[in-house]
């Protein structure tokens, strides 16, 4: 737990205590209630992650919180619910509990290219952005661009990951930039070794979502400038 969290809980505490008895009691309930409610949370987050084995595939232990993500039209992403491509070709918004003058490293990745059963470009990588201010995405520096989900004809559904890392500070990345106009680059990813490059740690917020082909993909395809099976 990090020290701004523990500030936080001490600061809690400390104004409970100068309430009256049954105000206390009330705010006492409510912050039980979350607490509760936040375990509970926890708890899904690493079923979750180890049941559809994106630990082992992606990262080895599972994030320490869930990362809120919303597409457009309040699609959200939730613990491998399912989405189409159509739903997921814009950038969403991403949130996360964030430390104060601290950096973050963002990252979307598929761990089913070209398919679950035949995982040969493990990870394809869709988005990756480093030295986040906080939640600011704006200002981070974007290593790859954002590119949706484009799962292949009859591949069935793929995982699509997103981890966020807590930096020790700034970094300085010598990876090529990718542009959302190219598929170059993106596939053979690990988002493991990048975070043990830069020492990251483990994620500090990940959640992601489920997709399969749809007729939004040859679209993007063309975009990335290849054919349909071009995985």
């Amino acid at each position: 737990m990090g020290t701004g969290k523990v500030a936080q809980i001490l600061s809690i505490e400390f104004g409970l205590l100068l309430q009256e008895p049954e105000t206390r009691f009330s705010q006492c309930y409510s912050v039980l209630r979350c607490s509760s409610a936040a375990t509970r949370m926890a708890s899904e987050l690493v079923r979750d992650f180890k049941n559809h084995k994106i630990v082992p595939d992606v990262i080895p232990v599972p994030p320490e919180s869930l990362l809120q993500v919303t597409y457009p039209g309040e699609q959200k992403v939730n613990l491998g619910n399912i989405l189409m491509p159509k739903q997921v070709k814009d950038c969403p918004v991403v949130q996360w509990p964030v430390e104060p003058k601290t950096f973050y490293t963002l990252c979307m990745t598929d761990p089913d290219a070209p398919s679950r059963t035949t995982p040969k470009f493990r990870e394809w990588h869709h988005w990756l952005v480093v030295n986040i201010p906080g939640t600011d995405l704006e200002r981070g520096e974007v290593l790859s661009e954002y590119i949706g989900a484009a799962p292949p004809k009859k591949t069935g559904l793929h995982r699509y990951v997103f981890l966020v890392y807590q930096q020790n500070g700034r970094m300085s990345c010598g990876e090529t930039r990718l542009s959302n106009r190219s598929s170059q680059g993106r596939g053979k990813f690990s988002i493991q070794k990048f975070s043990e490059k830069y020492q990251l740690g483990i994620p500090v917020a990940g959640n992601f979502f489920q997709a399969q082909f749809d007729d939004y993909v040859p679209k993007l395809y063309r975009q990335l400038g290849q054919f349909q099976n071009a995985f």
